[in-house]
């Protein structure tokens, strides 16, 4: 009875405190600006099956995809073992579903054996590509410090919760006068804990079976601090993700609005404009400007770094980092998130997303090519919180770079980018 008391209240406590976590995200992702993603809803369950499920992006790597997908399924799968552990844990009972389920119950333990092994050799993998290895778009500045122990931290994680895993099993099998034949652990069962006498087996089995039970919630805590927060999110950042053509920018409304009436001749008609409050704030300063599904993207992103490392303006040795927008994007996020609990929805803290995290050299160096969208695994978007950021600036600050400012004079003046009159555009035909 009182290991049963001390399971519900890890579980209670665990699953708690996980919720709390899950609406504090929430409550800082409602903080941006509403945007309508709920069209093309058969288009949108479609994206998600194959981006999210499917990891149809990441097929781009084939070797790293595999490991990955083998970590993918054995986490989802994994979970129908964790569902008997929460219902031996109430019960007291032991291997509840085996005597009902039968031969099902040995291939569906068999199966997520396989899987885990497929993960441990995963986990292995990751682990000695970020700090043997030393990819190039692992070892950037902005994974310096927490982000690349955090990585390695969940990657530890996983490989405790595999060992704690065939622990459980293994020792259990050697328990049985007749095996469960489960596909790994009966041969850990007759090769590494045959010969040990049964009250250390006992303890090894418990050992293993508590140590999985507290590593799932220890490990299901920490992923709201995580960048491995994704395998939820994924789901439905993909589901939002933008379906409209990846070279078309967003207007603003009230923008437009207003250009169409200077348009009319009449100056008054209103026929087919869609009339719009002008916003608080043309573009975006900080994260409270900046759209939810931007906010979304910011909490999904996986820090794998692919979109900087196909980014033109990052290669070419430009400051600009999209996997480092996005990271900013969800530090100032938390930030700010957590003194408007505390302080209230108007508090102000004097600091803001551009300037005190993203600086102007950084948005400027983008080309706009969408290849670090093009890329995401998970259909993350930096570009149009780039735009949003450039928006303000121009808009609100009036600042540019001086060519861009010189482009934009010989627009309004000549019709054209370049700096001669219009009624010279025709001259170099002449010089033959």
């Amino acid at each position: 009875m009182l290991e049963i008391f001390i399971f519900c209240i890890l579980l209670v406590t665990g699953f708690g405190w996980f919720a709390f976590n899950v609406y504090k995200v929430c409550h800082n992702i409602r903080l941006g600006r509403d945007e309508m993603r709920s069209n093309q809803t058969s288009k949108r369950w479609r994206t998600m099956i194959l981006v999210a499920f499917g990891q149809k992006k990441m097929f781009s790597k084939p070797l790293v995809a595999l490991l990955h997908l083998s970590l993918y399924v054995a986490f989802v799968i994994t979970q129908i073992e964790l569902i008997e552990i929460i219902a031996d844990g109430i019960t007291g009972e032991h291997r509840i579903f085996q005597a009902s389920l039968g031969n099902f119950y040995v291939f569906i333990i068999s199966f997520i054996e396989l899987l885990s092994l497929l993960a441990f050799v995963g986990t292995i993998a990751f682990l000695a590509r970020r700090n043997m290895l030393k990819l190039p778009r692992f070892t950037m500045d902005e994974l310096k410090g927490w982000p690349m122990k955090d990585a390695n931290l969940i990657l530890i994680m996983e490989i405790v919760l595999i060992l704690c895993i065939f622990t459980m099993n293994g020792a259990d099998e050697a328990m049985q006068s007749e095996s469960y034949g489960f596909l790994i652990s009966s041969f850990l069962g007759a090769s590494v804990f045959q010969g040990m006498d049964y009250n250390t087996l006992h303890v090894l089995e418990n050992i293993g079976w508590w140590g999985h039970f507290i590593m799932v919630l220890t490990f299901m805590n920490y992923l709201p601090y995580s960048k491995h927060f994704h395998i939820f999110l994924a789901f439905p950042n993909t589901y939002f993700s933008n379906l409209e053509k990846k070279g078309k920018f967003k207007n603003m409304k009230s923008v437009t609005t207003e250009v169409k009436l200077m348009l009319d001749p009449s100056g008054d008609s209103q026929d087919g404009v869609e009339v719009e409050t002008p916003p608080k704030r043309f573009g975006a300063k900080d994260v409270v400007d900046l759209t939810w599904k931007n906010l979304l993207d910011a909490y999904t992103c996986t820090e794998c770094g692919r979109c900087t490392s196909s980014c033109p303006a990052n290669i070419t040795g430009k400051k600009l980092s999209p996997r480092k927008i996005m990271m900013d994007t969800r530090d100032r996020l938390v930030e700010i998130g957590e003194l408007k609990r505390k302080h209230g929805k108007d508090y102000d803290d004097g600091k803001s997303l551009l300037g005190n995290y993203i600086s102007e050299e950084e948005i400027w160096a983008c080309t706009s090519c969408n290849a670090c969208v093009q890329e995401c695994p998970v259909n993350i978007d930096p570009l149009s919180i780039i735009i949003d950021l450039r928006r303000y600036l121009v808009m609100e600050e009036s600042k540019m770079p001086n060519e861009l400012a010189g482009m934009l004079t010989n627009i309004d003046n000549n019709g054209a980018p370049w700096q001669f009159s219009p009624s010279d555009r025709l001259n170099w035909a002449n010089e033959n």
